[in-house]
This record gives C-alpha cells, sequence and structure tokens, in this order.
C-alpha cells in the first residue's frame, strides 16, 4: 500500500490532506486557516442583529464584528439624540398593470399612505431624479399624475434598480445606515 503525499512543511511527516490545494498536514491546515482568518476576517452569522440595517450577516476580524451589509461595528450604538438621517429616494410602485413613480424622504409613511399591490424598487434620489424619471417615460404617464402603463422599457429600468436586491426595503436600511455612518 502506496501512503499518500506528506505535509510538505520541513520536519513533519504527518500525511497530508489530499483534498487540500497545499500539501499540508490537518494541523498546519488549521494554523494556516487561524492565520488568514485574522488578516481577512470571515463571514458568519453575527451574534445579534444589526441595530442598523437589521442584517444577520457579519463578518468577524480579531478586534470585532462588522454587520457584512452596512459595515457598522457590532455594539457601537447609535446616537439616539441626533434626529435619523433624510435619505431621499424614488419608488417605483405596481397597481395592476400601472406603475407609480414618486419620491419621499420618508418611504414607510409615504407608502403606507398609497393604494398599492407591490413595491418594485427604489432609487437613492431626489425630486430632481424623479423630474428625470417622468421625462425619460413620458409617453407612458397617464396625464397629469405620477402614474405609467408598464410599457417594456419602464419594467426594464426597474428590473435594472431592482436586479441583486431581493428586499427594496433592505437597500433603503443600507442607505440609512450609511447615513448615519458618514456623520459618525
Amino acid at each position: 500500500m502506496i501512503p499518500g503525499p506528506v505535509c510538505c512543511l520541513e520536519g513533519c511527516r504527518a500525511l497530508a490532506d489530499p483534498l487540500a490545494p497545499v500539501p499540508l498536514c490537518d494541523w498546519h491546515l488549521a494554523v494556516a486557516s487561524d492565520w488568514g482568518s485574522a488578516t481577512t476576517g470571515v463571514t458568519d452569522v453575527l451574534p445579534s442583529p444589526c441595530v442598523l440595517c437589521g442584517s444577520r450577516l457579519g463578518v468577524q476580524w480579531p478586534s470585532g464584528w462588522l454587520c457584512a451589509v452596512c459595515e457598522w461595528r457590532l455594539g457601537d450604538p447609535v446616537d439616539a439624540e441626533l434626529p435619523p438621517p433624510r435619505v431621499d429616494v424614488v419608488y417605483y410602485l405596481r397597481f395592476d398593470d400601472r406603475i407609480k413613480i414618486g419620491t419621499t424622504a420618508n418611504p414607510r409613511q409615504r407608502l403606507g399612505a398609497i393604494w398599492h399591490d407591490e413595491l418594485l424598487a427604489f432609487e437613492r434620489g431626489d425630486r430632481l431624479v424623479e423630474r428625470r424619471r417622468h421625462a425619460q417615460f413620458a409617453e407612458d404617464r397617464f396625464a397629469r399624475t405620477e402614474w405609467f402603463r408598464a410599457s417594456e422599457t419602464l419594467r426594464a429600468h426597474v428590473a435594472a434598480l431592482a436586479d441583486g436586491v431581493d428586499d427594496p426595503w433592505q437597500r433603503f436600511a443600507r442607505w440609512t445606515s450609511e447615513e448615519i455612518a458618514r456623520r459618525g
């Protein structure tokens, strides 16, 4: 019987893990893994949800945990005396076969007041961005409203905004947490 490869480190005669990319024994692989995680961080489940965005995914560093979504340091308090940051968004709502393009700095309150079937996407921006979108999709607009026919071009635009985003509210939470982090 032919023994498997031996650990490549000088003086170590232990068998190397045959599936490892470098012929190292289990013990030396564990040491290398510990060293790597201390310099690059390890992605894992946070011990508790992020206070800013609610994410459960984090990166553990020797100095502590960071939220993997908004990069808030776990355990750092949010200054409750500061007002919440203003984050202007353009929102895209679907009702039946129509899409509303509007803007707000308080989307939970605003969207709670509008009858709709689904929140399709958020886009960071204020009234200027909203006006640009209204002009961009003017041919699909219902006269003197913020409602549009769900044309192919408008649906493609919304799909591009929503690409890679499972929940638009998570994106809004990230933008909010980024603003909180910016003001320190």
